[in-house]
């Protein structure tokens, strides 16, 4: 495997570019994306066998189980990271290990439905939030001690509503070349 084709299995969809500017109907986009993932994601996974489920996205990738967990772990954290942002002052985040919260337990073997009612749930409580935001709350910022960057929830939107078309392209993508579909 070529180093490009590599790349493209890692991003399918590309690497995440913030856009030049925000408005409110890219923020718009980012909240209907965010709404709709859930149901997007159950759609291409309640079907799989446990041997799918369990077939990496790549070579030494995260299985399709991983990335359902993953996804639930890492939106969890994101509705948590809009909250402090809007309740405190330039908070910094607490970035967390991924890959090692990868290989715990509860992610390469649990079933994959609690993950799935957890981004149901998680996703109806961050849309309501988001649609309540205004031009103000959207330049609030947080620091991100990994990337010492800070983030305004306008990026950290962004950002989000990437992170999952990013993973659902992993397990479209891979149900596609397995022949799946």
């Amino acid at each position: 495997m070529t180093e490009e084709q590599f790349e493209k299995l890692r991003y399918p969809i590309g690497k995440f570019a913030p856009p030049d500017k925000y408005s409110k109907d890219s923020f718009l986009h980012c909240i209907k994306e965010i709404k709709n993932f859930p149901a997007k994601l159950s759609e291409q996974v309640t079907h799989l066998t446990e041997e799918q489920l369990q077939t990496p996205y790549r070579p030494d990738g995260w299985t399709i189980r991983q990335v359902v967990h993953h996804c639930a772990d890492s939106h969890m954290n994101g509705l948590i990271r809009f909250k402090v942002t809007l309740t405190e002052d330039k908070p910094t985040i607490k970035p967390y290990r991924e890959n090692l919260v990868a290989e715990l337990a509860d992610t390469k073997v649990l079933t994959i439905e609690p993950s799935l009612l957890i981004l149901k749930g998680v996703h109806e409580r961050w849309v309501a939030l988001l649609e309540s935001l205004n031009e103000n709350h959207l330049q609030m910022k947080y620091i991100h001690p990994e990337y010492n960057k800070e983030f305004s929830l306008n990026e950290a939107g962004a950002l989000y509503a990437w992170h999952g078309n990013h993973h659902l392209a992993h397990i479209t993508t891979l149900k596609k070349n397995k022949n799946w579909l």
